[in-house]
């Protein structure tokens, strides 16, 4: 067998898949982790993380992500920051092949994780973090009694409008097209709550600040009229990509992306397991990625334990 050959690999370096190196390493199954190119995942453009257990102050998602990779290069887990551009899992060990080198595996831990979708207009990725946000559940608690605005039309962003009603003291519910796609029983709920106000055909042109959001550029496609509001935090909600591209037409996955598991991480193909965002369309928390990426971890050990294969 190959000295690429591993008793597993786990690619992606978020919560999800350091969790599992540390849990794979501690059952001496010395792991190698495959970090990609965005080492440590979204919550690297976060900023403070108050809802992360053991930290009574709170902890800046970047410094969270080193600690946690520090901790599993501790334990002896192999870190490559090398990107995976195939797999091959239709041959056993599982070929993984990255941008330097071709890796064997038998047993795989998927935790790529999945990729907000960004309207990538003017001004937003350089007030990432500084009021602009793709997740309310994250940061909402920093905009008490401020002035909101959430981009989208479907269920999640009625959550996200709805659940920054606990906290801001207006939340503009900004919407491209005429009607809502989300489900009657959300935009009821939404068109309900006295802090939402509602604004159809309407688009964010431009997200205005220095040093945080000040104002939007908003232009309304149905009279074709541009104007500015000002507001103090924009979150948007029009969906995630999960990065599965490399896994299409090999392992199950549903409609919009998420690969399919059963009993938290088992995926349609023996010895391959998923953890976080990638499989998980529903929670995308990070404490949330962190559990299932230890259950990854202990599913690929009694997977290679239960096949003599260690």
């Amino acid at each position: 067998m190959s000295n690429n050959t591993y008793n597993t690999i786990i690619l992606g370096s978020g919560p999800a898949g350091l969790t599992a190196s540390i849990y794979a390493s501690r059952s001496n199954l010395n792991p190698l982790l495959l970090e990609g190119d965005t080492p440590g995942g979204q919550l690297t453009i976060t900023t403070l993380v108050e809802n992360f257990p053991g930290f009574k102050n709170g902890i800046m998602g970047p410094q969270l992500m080193m600690d946690m990779r520090d901790q599993a290069k501790n334990v002896g887990v192999e870190i490559r920051t090398e990107k995976v551009v195939k797999v091959n899992l239709s041959i056993y060990p599982f070929s993984i092949q990255t941008e330097k080198e071709e890796y064997f595996t038998k047993s795989l831990i998927i935790s790529t994780g999945a990729s907000t979708r960004w309207l990538n207009v003017d001004g937003e990725e350089r007030l990432m973090g500084k009021g602009v946000s793709g997740c309310a559940t994250c940061d909402g608690p920093f905009f008490k009694d401020k002035q909101l605005i959430v981009v989208g039309g479907g269920d999640s962003a009625m959550e996200e409008a709805l659940f920054l009603t606990k906290f801001a003291s207006k939340v503009t519910l900004v919407h491209r097209r005429d009607e809502f796609r989300a489900s009657s029983v959300m935009q009821d709920r939404v068109k309900k709550n006295p802090k939402i106000e509602i604004l159809f055909n309407s688009e964010i042109k431009k997200i205005n600040g220095t040093e945080k959001v000040e104002s939007v550029d908003l232009f309304n496609n149905k009279d074709n009229k541009e104007y500015k509001l000002g507001i103090d935090g924009v979150f948007i909600a029009i969906g995630h990509n999960p990065n599965t591209e490399i896994f299409k037409d090999q392992i199950d996955i549903d409609d919009n992306g998420y690969i399919k598991v059963k009993n938290f991480t088992e995926t349609s193909k023996e010895g391959v397991f998923a953890a976080g965002d990638v499989s998980d369309p529903k929670y995308k928390q990070a404490i949330s990625s962190a559990g299932i990426g230890c259950i990854a971890a202990i599913d690929a050990l009694h997977f290679l334990e239960d096949r003599n294969l260690l």
